[in-house]
């Protein structure tokens, strides 16, 4: 009795999630565009994850280089540490951190904050007064999603390379043409449209799961942490399931 309890309310809240994307979805076509609420949230989303964005792909590239330098020196092929590093971070590394990134930085805030709108009734005031909640709250953090990650993520990219750069060249005394001329010649227009898919994918994940989990919050504070908590796990959890089934796909 409680398995098919449970069954029933997993599949009845995957229902209602995904309509809850498919209101936002057609919500996005349908005008007012409140354009200053989507760049107010672009600034949020994007602008102040600057700073955790450049220090995470930064010391994630110098890290790569590092582990993949003393790996390919066993083999005699220092020479592919350049490709090596470009191909992880642009393919991998860059939109699946950069989406892990921003679901803990800016998804948390946006669950906690549409969960505080909840429970304080400002979601039911704005049904009131006949200002459709999703069109007004849910579609400029989803529309920001869209654009913001894949920047992020295309910054993510080439300073995590500058950074394998600075231990390649600096630290272990490889060449500067070697490192750079070897991701020239490696990176294709697949590899980095695989790249931008990704983060355009994560990027609807987050906000589409963030905006619901909060957007649909129990009263009370406890609610609204269990949203905040169950937004982030969710988000990580299916961005690393959709970033399998997009690599396995674009291959």
């Amino acid at each position: 009795m409680n398995l098919g309890t449970a069954a029933l309310q997993v599949t009845r809240e995957t229902g209602r999630m995904f309509l809850f994307l498919l209101q936002t979805i057609l919500a996005s076509f349908s005008p007012p565009w409140r354009l200053r609420n989507v760049f107010k949230q672009i600034h949020f989303i994007g602008m102040r994850s600057l700073f955790v964005i450049a220090l995470t792909s930064v010391f994630a590239g110098m890290v790569l280089a590092l582990q993949g330098y003393y790996t390919l020196s066993r083999f005699g092929s220092e020479a592919l540490l350049g490709p090596a590093v470009a191909l992880s971070m642009i393919r991998e590394l860059g939109p699946v951190l950069s989406g892990l990134m921003i679901t803990g930085r800016a998804g948390s805030a946006i669950a906690a904050e549409l969960g505080i709108m909840r429970i304080r009734e400002q979601i039911d005031a704005l049904d009131v007064m006949g200002v459709p909640p999703i069109h007004f709250l849910a579609v400029p953090r989803f529309l920001a999603g869209l654009i913001v990650l894949p920047l992020l993520t295309v910054m993510f990219d080439v300073i995590g390379i500058w950074g394998g750069y600075l231990v390649a060249v600096q630290l272990l005394g490889m060449s500067a043409g070697t490192y750079l001329g070897g991701i020239e010649s490696a990176v294709s227009m697949h590899d980095i449209t695989t790249g931008l898919m990704k983060a355009l994918c994560f990027g609807i994940v987050i906000t589409w799961v963030c905006s619901y989990k909060g957007y649909f919050a129990r009263r009370g504070a406890e609610g609204v942490s269990h949203a905040t908590t169950s937004a982030v796990v969710l988000s990580s959890v299916m961005i690393l399931v959709s970033d399998y089934f997009i690599t396995a796909m674009m291959l």
